[in-house]
């Protein structure tokens, strides 16, 4: 009677343990769960909790509805190329989300033969909420310029930066596109602080604002890099100097030569003249030595006329 027993409570649990695995196989799979979104600084994410699936890997799809599906498209809904049977717990919708409207957003899980219902977000989901965080911020002082550089945040962020004289009260305000500024001409010796927030125009919103950071100005008027400026002028002057003592001789050569050729240019005789004249100083010491010799003083200056003879008897 006991052996009995024994051998229909043994065939009982075995029954029990082959339908419950009958009923494991048929059970649906369970839909995602514990879905939110985590929105930074325009960059939204969509997260739930993984599902625990049999065999191959579970894998989900990501489906959104914005208010035109909602109010004129059926309430349709539209996949997210990019989350589509994918194996992490993640999607990046921030391309989908393009409208400052409400959205609704959905995941479900496959897993081979084996699909789960859709998982829907609690509420809807409007870009403007997102959490803005301020820019990471470095202020140079070159020189005598007040210089910032801000975080790049990308094209839909603006910065809203405020600088100012740290021993006065007034405050000036810049706003600007780029991630690279200059705010200021500062004065000597002057310590200026600067702070800056971001701003997204297509939300309407700002976020906090950064650490102020000050930084101080050189102590006298002395630029900071006059030193240098300085030295390039002396090695600049040193050449000019040594190319002018180079060159003006030289120019003082050649304009010597021009005048002189311009005002006395030098002329050369034909050789029948350069004759004449060696005849005519000969005639000329000629009757001098003859008047030397008579003690008289003659001072020989022939005519034209007998120069003319002379010149006919000589040619």
């Amino acid at each position: 009677m006991l052996v009995l027993t024994h051998t229909f409570i043994c065939v009982f649990f075995l029954c029990f343990i082959f339908f419950l695995g009958l009923l494991g196989e048929d059970a649906p799979l369970p839909a995602p769960h514990n879905i939110s979104i985590l929105s930074t600084n325009m960059k939204h994410f969509l997260m739930w909790s993984p599902v625990i699936g049999q065999g191959e890997t579970v894998r989900y799809s990501v489906e959104f509805q914005g208010e035109y599906e909602r109010e004129y498209a059926n309430e349709s809904w539209i996949p997210i190329c990019e989350c589509s049977l994918i194996t992490v717990t993640v999607c990046n919708i921030t391309e989908d989300i393009s409208a400052t409207v409400a959205y609704n957003l959905r995941v479900r899980a496959d897993n081979g033969a084996q699909r789960s219902e859709w998982g829907t977000l609690k509420g809807f989901f409007i870009r403007n909420t997102t959490s803005l965080t301020p820019p990471l911020m470095k202020v140079i002082a070159d020189g005598y310029h007040l210089l910032v550089e801000l975080e790049d945040m990308g094209p839909a962020f603006q910065f809203l930066v405020f600088y100012w004289e740290k021993s006065q009260e007034s405050r000036k305000m810049v706003k600007e596109v780029s991630s690279a500024i200059h705010l200021a001409t500062m004065e000597a010796a002057a310590e200026y602080c600067v702070k800056a927030q971001t701003y997204v125009e297509t939300i309407n919103r700002s976020s906090s604002f950064s650490q102020t950071q000050c930084v101080r100005a050189q102590g006298n008027n002395v630029p900071i890099h006059f030193g240098s400026m300085w030295l390039i002028t002396v090695l600049m002057s040193c050449v000019g100097f040594a190319a002018a003592a180079l060159t003006l001789p030289f120019l003082v050569w050649k304009t010597r030569k021009i005048f002189q050729y311009s005002c006395c240019p030098i002329a050369v005789l034909p050789d029948a003249l350069v004759t004449f004249s060696l005849c005519f100083q000969g005639l000329i010491l000629q009757r001098r030595e003859e008047a030397e010799e008579c003690d008289l003083m003659v001072h020989v200056i022939p005519s034209e006329e007998v120069l003319c003879l002379w010149i006919q008897e000589t040619l």
